[in-house]
């Protein structure tokens, strides 16, 4: 593995765990995951799966111990290693097809709703929230997290790919 690109994915998952842990529960302890888009970020610019393992692994330990909800550490654990490689293989499948510009906030999104989606579920299987627990957990947690994460995507990746370009990263991988 490359020293460089693990430092670049631990100053992401940094900021992520950052994002994720000040960030306030609202609705059963659940928050918007802000991490995911981090992680995203790193799968985007180093889309192996080496790296997107090691990825998935940290944030999903980071995202359980910064965790309120009642069953959220396994959730998060589990979550965050399915949607990684789910989102490896689509950001695979159209890297050639669309502008990584328009692919990156667009997977960002459909991550995020996956992620979101998976979690609840988990939870409310865990804490016995039912049917109505993941509506409610979905549209007041899933639904404006995959917004925010989407913005900052729109907003971060075209910087960071720039800084990459000017710095020769790319080149130097």
């Amino acid at each position: 593995m490359n020293i460089r690109i693990l430092i670049t994915l631990s100053l992401f998952v940094g900021i992520g765990t950052v994002l994720h842990a000040v960030v306030p529960g609202f609705v059963f302890g659940v928050k918007p995951d802000m991490l995911l888009s981090m992680m995203f970020l790193g799968i985007f610019l180093f889309p192996k799966a080496k790296y997107v393992l090691l990825l998935a692994l940290v944030s999903g330990i980071i995202s359980a111990l910064t965790t309120q909800a009642p069953g959220g550490q396994i959730a998060n654990l589990i979550d965050k290693s399915i949607t990684a490689f789910v989102i490896l293989a689509l950001f695979l499948l159209l890297q050639n097809k669309v502008k990584n510009t328009i692919n990156a906030p667009a997977l960002t999104f459909i991550g995020t709703l996956i992620s979101g989606s998976i979690f609840a579920t988990v939870v409310a299987l865990i804490a016995g929230l039912g049917e109505g627990g993941f509506i409610v957990l979905f549209t007041t947690a899933i639904l404006p997290a995959a917004l925010v994460n989407t913005v900052i995507m729109v907003v971060v990746f075209p910087i960071v790919q720039s800084i990459m370009k000017r710095t020769k990263f790319a080149t130097a991988i």
